[in-house]
C-alpha cells in the first residue's frame, strides 16, 4: 500500500482517477468520460465531484466503490464523493483521444457537438452512424437502447458488424 502526503494531494487524486475504468466501458477510465468533475482539497480532506451520464445511471454506485477502493489501497480515506448534477453530462466533455479510443473498442463514438445534434434532430433529416470497424456509413439503428441507456444498437451492411454507438447528449 502506497501512502500520499499532503502535498499534491490533488494531482495524486487525479492520477488515481485516470486509473479507474469505466465499469460499462472499459477502454476507457472516468475521467476519460467525464464522469469526474473536480477535484478539491481542503486542510487534506479531498472533495471528488462525479456526474452520471444519466441521472439515473446504474453504474454511478460502481463508480464510487471503485474510487474509494482505488483511494483506500493508495492509503488515503479523508475524501467525500459528491454527485453533480448541474449542468448535466455531457458527451461534448469526451476529449478527441477519448472518441477514438471508444472507436478502436468497437463504440461509434457520438460524432457531432450536442448542439449540432440537436439541430439536426429538429431538422428531421435521418442521420447514419459510421461503423467503427469497416468506417461505412452503410448502416441502420436497430435498437435504440444498447447494453447501456447511453448506448444504441446498429448494424453495418458493409461488414456485417453488429456495433454500439455512444449516444450524443
Amino acid at each position: 500500500m502506497e501512502t500520499v502526503k499532503t502535498n499534491g494531494l490533488v494531482s495524486a487524486a487525479w492520477e488515481i482517477l485516470k486509473e479507474i475504468d469505466d465499469p460499462e466501458v472499459p477502454a476507457i477510465s472516468i475521467v476519460d468520460l467525464g464522469v469526474v468533475r473536480a477535484v478539491e482539497e481542503k486542510e487534506g480532506h479531498l472533495l471528488i465531484s462525479i456526474t452520471p451520464t444519466y441521472s439515473g445511471c446504474p453504474a454511478l454506485k460502481m463508480m464510487e466503490d471503485q474510487i474509494k477502493e482505488a483511494f483506500h489501497h493508495k492509503g488515503m480515506y479523508d475524501f467525500t464523493i459528491r454527485h453533480v448534477l448541474f449542468p448535466p453530462w455531457t458527451t461534448d466533455w469526451m476529449s478527441a483521444e477519448t472518441k477514438l479510443k471508444l472507436k478502436h473498442y468497437g463504440i461509434a463514438p457520438p460524432e457531432m457537438s450536442t448542439e449540432e445534434h440537436l439541430k439536426f434532430l429538429l431538422s428531421g433529416k435521418k442521420s447514419s452512424v459510421t461503423c467503427p470497424y469497416c468506417n461505412s456509413n452503410d448502416t441502420n439503428l436497430t435498437s435504440a437502447f444498447g447494453s447501456t441507456a447511453c448506448k444504441a444498437l446498429h448494424y453495418c451492411n458493409s461488414c456485417h458488424q453488429p456495433f454500439e454507438e455512444f449516444k450524443c447528449h
